[in-house]
């Protein structure tokens, strides 16, 4: 009861009630639910992406206004492939527009950005963007945003077992050592996992990096998705007790 008025009381107020020394350092976002929004809404899957990728923005500067140090979002899976083309088209035009604006005020934000996965097969307009905009991130220095594009951790981490095997003189192996042939090379794991829209499922999502992340699962659609459910999530986040294998106190 004590933990619902006090939800209740920091809603009213518009103050989070989270504890800012306890932020999680890595939140990943599985930014799902926008086609299924504007079918609700009797309006073509597109509107969903274009609200969906409004929400991405607002929950970005969220995370960097409050100090979170990196956000990864599941942008388009290895599977995607697999929808219809005129959905995939206006997925990679939104995310075009995006950097032509990201790259104006990166600098100016202080967001940095960094691609996970197979980049190859996009057109070549887009990786030249990809490029620049990861060039120009490495003047930065804040918030880092890992867009997971064309990506599946399966593929990952067998693309990562190839490069290990191929390696002229690789290391002993270990955990540690596996985990710098990932993509996530020198990104620290994610200490929460939010999945939005209902499922309950982790999709082909980080899953090496995951072993030990907390999950938040909400049945809010990702363009209905606010500051305010990042606030209760972090909430969640740390009112859970994180042992890493080891028996409780």
């Amino acid at each position: 009861m004590f933990k619902f008025l006090k939800k209740k009381q920091a809603k009213q107020s518009g103050k989070p009630i989270w504890q800012p020394d306890k932020l999680p350092r890595h939140i990943a976002i599985v930014m799902d639910g926008n086609g299924r929004w504007a079918t609700k809404r009797a309006l073509p899957r597109s509107a969903g992406h274009a609200v969906g990728a409004e929400t991405f923005r607002r929950i970005a500067t969220y995370c960097k206004d409050i100090g979170i140090e990196y956000l990864t979002v599941y942008a388009f899976s290895t599977e995607n492939w697999k929808r219809a083309e005129e959905e995939i088209e206006t997925i990679m035009e939104l995310l075009e527009k995006y950097l032509y604006e990201s790259l104006e005020k990166m600098e100016r934000d202080r967001v940095k950005m960094k691609f996970l996965g197979d980049i190859t097969v996009l057109s070549t307009k887009l990786q030249s963007l990809i490029a620049e905009t990861e060039e120009v991130s490495k003047r930065i220095d804040g918030v880092q945003v890992n867009v997971c594009l064309n990506y599946g951790s399966r593929d990952e981490i067998l693309r990562a077992a190839q490069k290990y095997a191929e390696d002229a003189n690789p290391p002993p192996l270990s955990e540690e050592t596996f985990s710098k042939y990932l993509y996530t090379a020198d990104i620290p794991d994610p200490d929460l996992i939010i999945r939005p829209s209902g499922e309950m499922r982790l999709s082909n999502f980080l899953l090496w990096q995951s072993a030990y992340s907390e999950y938040y699962f909400t049945d809010t659609l990702w363009p209905d998705f606010t500051e305010q459910e990042l606030d209760h999530a972090i909430v969640v986040y740390q009112n859970r007790d994180r042992r890493y294998g080891a028996a409780g106190k």
